[in-house]
């Protein structure tokens, strides 16, 4: 009888997955109900970037999958029973709010396009724009040029003045008694946001009874999750969503178990080849944070598109396949693009494509522009971690002023682990973007190299540029660098003598 007993209960557990809607249902369900990412992700038991991910194709397994398709489905039924009831609404032609879908508030700028542009998200045709930036108004129609599927009820609006009985639909609006309601877009904050990182540190000392060793190991450990809980939080009242999984081309991919992609990030390893004849004291310069403040760089929304052609576009962002120019200062100044010993082609971020171009340009002239073959990028935006990097340096700045070592090592733990864990990775599976790990790293790289510009052109000589912080100078830097520990300050590292000075026999 215990064999038999053991197959009912396999039995019992065995069962097919859960049936979900198609991905591009998800979304629009939760957004119709008016519910955040976060209230449904407390529901569940999960992060708010775990929903983000079923949103955006990932799928859901387990006891989890089970309650995630549960919701779904009520969404499914509460909203028909409302539609059934739902009074049809006539719209005035031209008003932009009416038509704007979730996640696009009264007070944004929006404007019909004349003529169809990329959508920032997912780089298929959008007739409007919103603060500048092309973008379908309803998340669905996005989620099915991702798919490739067709969104079930199309939201551009018709060119055509509405007749009395025409009506639009839009989802989270509802309308009684002939009264036309908005879609209320982004919420209003409140004001008096909590703040999760002194919050989880007052929490780990409590549990380690004040040991601060235990409670700063405590906090590393959990640092990537809790850094994507407060990207979620920072997040919060967002113009865009951002594809947390997207598809990515080849040259993103490792090439082998062990190997790397075809992405250059231009780390700087360059020693000035020569100095004059004497003794020299050389200062090793610290750059404080420097993964934190590379938080602020051009990151693109969608999936990336490839195009070819020597032509930037400003508006976008991505990786791009150029031929570098020669570069002939490597004498005072490291190469923008690295160390690099191979000639011809290569992949670079768009840090490093602004930065050649920036310097190819009248005001620096010294080099020719690169020429581009071909690129893979998104609509981006240069704020979109913004608030994240904020609050993790706002942070870092009161720890330091407080002698707080805790709070330093974790938030330290949270910025550089973020970056490090966003592409192929098995301790962050809730955003895998190894375009913006590259990106982000490549940002580093080349604000380096503008300090070491900065350097020289305030006449100090340059002796060494290594990765993203370490930067070595002969002469009066404090003139140049302000000294401390924050973000925008250099401390030192080591001060060293290089030469040999005058003998005795020197002085005449």
């Amino acid at each position: 009888m215990a064999d038999f007993e053991a197959i009912d209960a396999l039995l019992a557990r065995a069962g097919k997955d859960v049936a979900l809607p198609p991905v591009e249902e998800r979304r629009a369900l939760r957004q119709e109900l008016n519910l955040s990412r976060a209230e449904l992700a407390r529901a569940l038991g999960v992060s708010p970037s775990t929903v983000g991910g079923w949103e955006a194709g990932r799928e859901p397994s387990g006891d989890v999958r089970e309650k995630y398709g549960y919701f779904l489905e009520g969404a499914r039924t509460k909203l028909a029973a409302a539609t059934t009831e739902e009074v049809s609404v006539e719209e005035p032609e031209g008003d932009a709010s009416a038509v704007a879908g979730p996640g696009v508030g009264q007070d944004d700028d929006v404007d019909v396009l004349a003529v169809a542009r990329p959508c920032v998200l997912c780089g298929q045709p959008a007739r409007h724009e919103v603060a500048g930036y092309p973008q379908h108004l309803d998340p669905a129609e996005c989620a099915a040029a991702v798919t490739g599927t067709t969104p079930a009820a199309p939201t551009t609006p018709s060119t055509q003045s509405p007749t009395p009985s025409s009506t639009r639909h839009h989802p989270g609006a509802r309308s009684a008694g002939g009264v036309r309601i908005v879609p209320t877009g982004r919420r209003v904050q409140a004001a008096d946001t909590p703040d999760l990182i002194a919050s989880a540190v007052a929490a780990a000392l409590d549990e380690h009874a004040g040991d601060a060793d235990a409670a700063t190991a405590a906090l590393i450990k959990r640092a990537i999750p809790d850094a994507m809980a407060l990207l979620d939080h920072s997040r919060k009242g967002g113009r865009y969503d951002v594809i947390a999984h997207p598809w990515l081309p080849d040259i993103l991919r490792k090439q082998t178990a062990r190997g790397a992609d075809q992405i250059w990030e231009a780390r700087p390893k360059w020693t000035r080849p020569e100095l004059p004849p004497g003794e020299h004291e050389v200062t090793a310069l610290d750059v404080n944070g420097a993964y934190l403040s590379a938080l602020k760089t051009h990151l693109p929304l969608g999936q990336l598109e490839h195009s070819t052609g020597d032509h930037h576009d400003r508006r976008r962002a991505g990786v791009h396949l150029i031929t570098p120019p020669a570069w002939e200062h490597d004498a005072f100044l490291p190469n923008p693009i690295g160390s690099r010993d191979e000639p011809g082609p290569l992949w670079v971020t768009e840090p490093i494509l602004r930065l050649l171009l920036r310097l190819s340009g009248p005001k620096y002239a010294l080099c020719e522009p690169p020429e581009i073959h071909e690129s893979w990028t998104s609509g981006a935006t240069e704020g979109l971690l913004e608030k994240f990097r904020v609050a993790l340096k706002d942070a870092r700045e009161r720890a330091i002023a407080d002698g707080d070592e805790v709070t330093l090592e974790y938030v330290k733990a949270m910025y550089s682990k973020f970056v490090s864990t966003l592409g192929e990775s098995n301790y962050n599976r809730e955003l895998y973007r190894t375009d913006w790990m590259h990106l982000i790293r490549s940002q580093a790289f080349a604000n380096l190299w503008w300090k070491a510009h900065r350097a020289y052109d305030e006449g100090l000589m340059v002796v060494r540029a290594m990765g993203t912080d370490e930067l070595h100078v002969i002469g009066d830097w404090r003139a140049v660098f302000p000294e401390g520990r924050g973000v925008t300050e250099v401390k030192i590292k080591d001060v060293y003598t290089v030469g040999v000075g005058p003998g005795p026999d020197d002085h005449g």
